[in-house]
């Protein structure tokens, strides 16, 4: 029984970890997955935390996505829908058939090149990746599949093909938003049907609403006060930092 097994340390622990993801998603608009994932592995097994972690994320968007619908680039939302749908199969094949250590690991090495990517672009100013519409597919299958391994950090594949877009911001939010929405729903169905939502898992989503909406109120207000630059060098090097603890506790 995982509750069981948990004391209060570790329990404050899960909390503090939502609480940090949701921060930075509030004040980024995107990295809930990527910044907990790693730090719920601490105490709780990668296929215990990333449906966890994504039935959270899955009821903050239902609100998003309900908000912000009448601004969505709807030709946008058609090219990266199909392929994410099967990003999210093959993602779901793959972390069924992985056991935790290898997973622990494989996430450790993920974290470690996208936080390098992060520190190459932002601190030695190399020009970030730009697509055309054509790139549709592949990212969009990518970052579905990285989504669904490892509970976050594709996103940031369809985020910098929307910026390469051209989307205004309110556009962008919305678009990816709902995109993420459909990503979301299918997870959930695959986590599902796995038989990964068990009621403790149930029990501990319930637990840890309040900590979430604490932390995106808390990163909406923080979001206009720290630098883009900034905030992207301090998220590089807790991820990169996190990776590599990943791999010395693997």
């Amino acid at each position: 029984m995982i509750l069981d097994s948990l004391g209060f340390s570790q329990m404050a622990w899960i909390a503090v970890s939502i609480f940090a993801a949701y921060v930075i998603r509030g004040m980024s608009g995107f990295g809930a997955g990527l910044i907990s994932a790693p730090m719920l592995a601490y105490v709780l097994p990668i296929h215990v935390l990333v449906p966890m972690a994504g039935l959270l994320v899955f009821i903050l968007f239902i609100f998003i996505t309900i908000r912000d619908r009448a601004s969505v680039i709807w030709r946008e939302l058609r090219l990266l829908a199909p392929p994410t749908l099967a990003g999210v199969v093959a993602g779901m094949v793959l972390f069924q058939s992985l056991d935790n250590r290898l997973l622990v690991i494989m996430l450790g090495a993920f974290l470690i090149l996208y936080a390098t990517y992060m520190l190459v672009t932002q601190v030695c100013r190399v020009p970030q990746f730009r697509c055309s519409e054509r790139w549709a597919v592949p990212l969009g299958f990518l970052g579905a599949f990285f989504d669904t391994l490892f509970g976050g950090g594709g996103g940031t594949l369809v985020v910098i093909y929307m910026h390469a877009r051209g989307l205004g911001r309110m556009e962008f939010r919305a678009t990816v938003a709902m995109l993420w929405f459909i990503e979301m729903t299918a997870r959930i169905a695959g986590y599902g049907i796995a038989g990964y939502y068990t009621r403790e898992v149930l029990i501990m989503v319930v637990a840890l609403l309040p900590v979430m909406w604490a932390g995106t109120w808390v990163g909406e207000r923080l979001g206009n006060r720290v630098s883009p630059d900034t905030f992207s060098r301090i998220l590089a090097g807790v991820l990169l930092l996190s990776g590599a603890s990943l791999f010395w506790k693997a």
